[in-house]
């Protein structure tokens, strides 16, 4: 660690932590960690505000309510939780740009922002179309011993570190 350099959380806690969440979380409402749920009924709620037939006849909200509920919550949760935490550690900054992506392409916002968009798209597609996402398939299933959940987390991983080298191109 170099001089100035904060340390974070000793990350066999976090994950003990996170484990202890993921059995209590299962307990208490017999469900597994999953997020990515949540961002499609919130955009349902949005939509129903727009266009409520179109909501009402969709087969997907039928299924999967445009409601507020646990895993919504657990969104907020972790969002309410990550700034407590930050602060609590003198750590918090407003930050839009990171560091590595400043170096990289500059200090303008717009580049980023379309990246961003084009990649949250990309990422709740698969998400539907996996009918889950990192959190669901990955952590849970590891959780499960499920072959799938090992086999999720490796593609996951994978896959990050290829669009990281194609969009930072190895460099430092």
């Amino acid at each position: 660690m170099t001089v100035g350099e904060k340390k974070g959380m000793n990350p066999y806690l976090a994950g003990a932590l996170g484990g202890i969440l993921a059995v209590v979380s299962l307990w208490l409402t017999g469900k597994y960690f999953g997020a990515s749920t949540s961002f499609v009924r919130i955009a349902g709620m949005f939509e129903r505000i727009f266009a409520p037939e179109r909501v009402a006849k969709l087969e997907y909200f039928i299924k999967e309510a445009p409601k507020v509920e646990w895993q919504v919550m657990f969104i907020v949760g972790v969002l309410v939780g990550s700034l407590i935490a930050a602060i609590a550690a003198k750590e918090f900054c407003f930050k839009i740009l990171p560091d590595l992506w400043e170096k990289k392409f500059g200090k303008g916002n717009l580049k980023r922002l379309i990246v961003a968009f084009i990649g949250g798209i990309i990422a709740i597609w698969g998400a539907r179309l996996a009918d889950g996402c990192p959190s669901g398939h990955g952590l849970s299933g590891l959780m499960q011993l499920a072959v799938s959940g090992f086999v999720a987390l490796i593609c996951f991983f994978i896959g990050g570190i290829v669009v990281a080298r194609i969009i930072y191109k190895g460099g430092k």
